[in-house]
């Protein structure tokens, strides 16, 4: 890969760093393509992380930024404009300046999570969802599913003014959905999702009663730590199809690339290049 003093770099803002894939899968592929670009992780903290965002787009040579945990919602009132999807998920993922030096900002993590189940044949319009975790990429998947027509949204997070924010936000633009907030319960429902980092480390408790979680429903991860974790063993264990974390991170790289200008592609595509690592 080619660095020089012409090289772009998209930062990857988040900490701890050592669960991030998104180098491993854009820097492949930039190369593939002969792109002048680099993803490069930057572990940052919290306390520090308004200050860093502001240096990183001091730079001259930055084309934009990956942000991740545990930033996605503190971002947004950082930037001085956002999407639709950012404001019904209170979170950002993706964030860039524009001609007029403003930072903008834009959400994928539930985009790349819907198409994944939407290419694994699971139909979203009229089912029935639990969101466990109401996060930035909680609140992100969410939002997508409201917008693919599920019928029925339960939300749960331990911080339970998390769950009732994003519940309220919901009912505010999709009036016709039923949301629920205050169960973890996952009995009945057609799908079940992950949305917070249990799991990423060993001996994690599980986001839910395992012995609760019934055959039909469909069971989603976003932890990118190990392909398969503990709660995707135990739903595997339950007869539960289910969706690893990655699947969400290759179906929103494209709408991504589109995002900074970069020339766009497929996930298979994506996967054949890829270089994805798993640490212990």
């Amino acid at each position: 890969m080619r660095i020089d003093g012409h090289t772009e770099i998209i930062a990857h803002l988040g900490f701890p760093t050592h669960s991030f894939k998104a180098p491993m899968i854009y820097n492949p592929y930039f190369e593939s393509i002969g792109a002048n670009a680099l993803v490069v992780p930057m572990g940052c903290r919290p306390e520090v992380f308004e200050g860093v965002l502001q240096g990183v787009f001091g730079l001259e040579n930055t084309r934009g930024a990956l942000i991740t945990m545990p930033h996605k919602v503190s971002v947004v009132d950082l930037l001085d404009g956002t999407t639709p999807t950012v404001k019904v998920a209170g979170a950002c993922n993706a964030v860039k300046r524009n001609a007029d030096g403003q930072l903008v900002g834009d959400m994928f993590d539930g985009e790349g999570f819907v198409r994944g189940l939407q290419r694994k044949g699971l139909v979203l319009r009229g089912a029935s969802a639990l969101v466990v975790g109401c996060g930035g990429v909680g609140s992100a998947i969410a939002a997508s599913l409201a917008a693919a027509g599920v019928r029925q949204l339960a939300l749960y997070d331990v911080n339970r003014p998390s769950a009732d924010g994003l519940a309220s936000r919901l009912r505010t633009h999709y009036p016709a959905m039923a949301v629920s907030t205050g169960s973890n319960d996952p009995a009945g429902f057609d799908l079940l999702v992950n949305g917070t980092p249990l799991g990423m480390n060993p001996g994690d408790p599980l986001p839910v009663d395992m012995e609760r979680l019934q055959a039909r429903t469909f069971v989603g991860e976003v932890v990118m730590k190990s392909e398969m974790t503990a709660f995707l063993a135990a739903a595997r264990e339950r007869g539960c199809r289910v969706q690893v974390g990655t699947d969400m991170l290759f179906e929103m790289i494209p709408p991504y690339l589109e995002f900074f200008g970069f020339p766009t592609t497929t996930p298979e595509n994506l996967r054949s290049l890829a270089r994805l690592e798993y640490q212990p």
